[in-house]
């Protein structure tokens, strides 16, 4: 029998980060993200290499994260929505740069301080960007904490491989809620850290050096780059994007949650289909990129979608876009801390399905 570890979520994203071989961990307190902080300070000092710093700000934090990233060294920070608000001009840097990063986001209420309660109100903050330029990140959406400890060693897989900032895109329910984590699962989800010919290690007089830069005077030079860049985004979008979907195959009805939500709106689902409602459940995973051809083909065999959000609405966007309009599109929310219970969700299915 697979030996498992009751760990709360942010627990498990910190030590998934050590164990998928980051070393550089730079973060400054906000609930709820605390425990990730709390416990590097305490592993970190135990790992070779290993290096925990409480920056003096969130702006800090995330500098710091470019100058250890730019050695070639997995390299994280962590923080909830008004210090990731922070880290926006950092977060366009690393891109600017084609730096390799970890971010991770528990999402709390908002806007302002808001509150401390869960929320996934930064939806567009994550997937659109949210700094300043032309640029994404993959962005990763765990519902369980066995998916926060998996998909943390993910993240850095694949912001190594594409020398892009994955975001971890988290809230405070999975954050302080305690279940069960297998660590074995992480040989199926880590990767080495690939060729980092273009990391700034000192050249020993065996090469020329390298540069890493976000600054390029010359127009023409400039959108090359992003052209470039844009060529990559392609290729994730090709290769990593990632959902799930339950009873999909004769449904009428389909809710598209992602994170805590969709853990709610897939029982609601389960109870749709007791009353005789043909209900099912696309789950997005990675967030960006969005699923958005299952979401196409989905359409031409529905009535309709139920959209659930912790938010007052904007992952609606892009299913809307996702299918073209081509079929009615409800909206289920909550906000400022709220959470839906299974009957408010299950009450707009049931809306749905009388379209």
């Amino acid at each position: 029998m697979t030996e498992k570890v009751l760990m709360k979520g942010n627990e498990a994203i910190a030590e998934a980060a050590i164990q998928a071989g980051c070393r550089h961990y730079f973060g400054y307190p906000i609930t709820p993200q605390n425990e990730i902080a709390a416990y590097m300070s305490k592993r970190m000092p135990q790992v070779e290499e290993g290096c925990f710093l409480q920056a003096e700000s969130e702006v800090a934090a995330i500098h710091m994260v470019i100058g250890a990233s730019s050695t070639g060294r997995r390299s994280m920070t962590s923080s909830s929505s008004p210090g990731i608000a922070l880290k926006c001009e950092g977060l366009s840097y690393l891109a600017g740069c084609d730096l390799p990063a970890v971010v991770v986001n528990m999402q709390r209420g908002g806007p302002g301080l808001g509150s401390i309660q869960p929320g996934q109100a930064d939806y567009f903050q994550a997937t659109k960007g949210g700094g300043h330029g032309d640029y994404h990140m993959i962005v990763l959406a765990p519902s369980t904490v066995q998916e926060a400890f998996d998909f943390t060693a993910l993240a850095f897989g694949l912001a190594d491989k594409y020398r892009v900032t994955s975001m971890l895109l988290s809230d405070g329910i999975l954050g302080q809620m305690m279940e069960p984590v297998d660590f074995s699962s992480l040989a199926e989800y880590n990767s080495e850290a690939t060729e980092t010919a273009w990391a700034l290690t000192g050249t020993g007089g065996e090469r020329p050096p390298n540069i890493i830069n976000s600054l390029y005077i010359e127009p023409e030079v400039l959108e090359k780059t992003v052209l470039d860049r844009f060529e990559r985004y392609a290729e994730i979008e090709r290769n990593e994007t990632r959902w799930e979907e339950r009873f999909t195959e004769d449904a009428e009805v389909v809710v598209v949650a992602y994170g805590a939500a969709a853990r709610v709106a897939a029982n609601a689902v389960k109870a749709a289909r007791e009353e005789g409602i043909k209900a099912g459940l696309l789950r997005p995973i990675t967030v960006w990129p969005y699923p958005k051809a299952p979401l196409a083909e989905l359409a031409g065999q529905v009535k309709s979608f139920v959209c659930v959000e912790l938010s007052m609405g904007q992952m609606v966007e892009d299913l809307e876009l996702a299918i073209r309009c081509a079929k009615p599109v409800l909206k289920s929310t909550r906000t400022g801390g709220m959470v839906h219970s299974v009957e408010e969700i299950l009450a707009k299915i049931r809306e749905a399905d009388e379209v």
